[in-house]
Parts: C-alpha cells; structure tokens; sequence
C-alpha cells in the first residue's frame, strides 16, 4: 500500500472480501481462554500471531502504553465480573512511542497549538519492566477488581519475544 492510498478505503475494501470468506461464526461473548490482556496500541503488536489466540479466546484491551488507566480499570472490572476472565496478562514493549517522552514538552506543544493548555497525563515512562510492575500495581490496589493471577511481559518488537517481569513481590 502507497501513502497516496486511502487507509480507511483500503480497509473497508478490504472488510469486504473478508466478510466473503468469513462465514457465520457465532462465538460466545466471554472469551473461551477466561484471559484478559491489557496491552498498547502500537501497531506492530500482533497479539494474535504471537501469543497463538483466535477470535473469541481473550479480551485484548488496548491504549497507549498499555497502562491501567481508570477506562482500563472499568475494562477489566467488566471482563471478570461480567465474562468471567480468570487472569490477566501485561503485555509493554521495547522502543514505545511513551518511553522517554516529555509529557511537559508535550503540553507545551499541544498549548502552543491550539492555545488550550492541558493537564493531561500521557504516561510516559523510562523502562518497559519497570512499567509492567507499575500497571500490575495500580490493578492489585484497585478493590473492584477479582485479584486473580497477573502475570506481566515486555513484547520485543523487533524479534516478537516475551520477556516475563517478576511481578512475586506484588
């Protein structure tokens, strides 16, 4: 595909041939493997492929850095009391577009934009384990959620390895 391409045109034409070959496949609305992952929107994360899931096994919840904010929370909240998810996976990764960002900087430049100054919290963090271990904190603190088993990994982009981040003192 070209930059002069429409994504979104190529993607609904793409839709549309797989709608052609998909079939009817009615799947249960709770994910057959009880897993909820919680993981970044980068889009070089083929979950899928690299963790051997097909439609209807996990939930994959997604936002940048993969961090638990309090929309990830509600997520997860749902996932287990409404789905019946059992575990939760934390899946970062290397060379994230939060890793070593300036938040301020950031603010600033969005402020300088549109002349509306932000207090937004973007997330930005300097070590991906050291982030797993922070998400798997804020979901071990947080009282709605089930504490089932967590376990967390940093995604290597470049190869697709996960690395597992001790998360036993949590």
């Amino acid at each position: 595909m070209t930059e002069l391409q429409d994504p979104i045109g190529v993607a609904v034409a793409h839709n549309n041939e797989y709608v052609a070959l998909h079939g009817t496949r009615e799947l249960p609305t709770a994910p057959a493997q009880h897993l909820a992952i919680v993981t970044c929107m980068d889009s070089r994360l083929d979950l899928f492929g690299a963790l051997g899931l097909d439609l209807g096994e996990a939930h994959i919840i997604r936002n940048a850095g993969g961090i638990a904010t309090d929309d990830v929370v509600r997520s997860l909240v749902l996932s287990q009391r409404k789905l019946g998810t059992e575990r939760i996976m934390l899946i970062h990764h290397t060379r994230c577009g939060l890793e070593g960002l300036d938040e301020e900087e950031l603010r600033q430049s969005i402020a300088s934009e549109t002349n509306a100054a932000t207090t937004m919290a973007f997330g930005a963090f300097s070590d991906p384990s050291e982030n797993v271990v922070t998400t798997a904190k804020r979901l071990a603190s947080e009282p709605a959620l089930r504490h089932i088993e967590v376990r967390g990994f940093v995604f290597d982009v470049d190869t697709g390895a996960l690395d597992e981040v001790d998360l036993s003192g949590i």
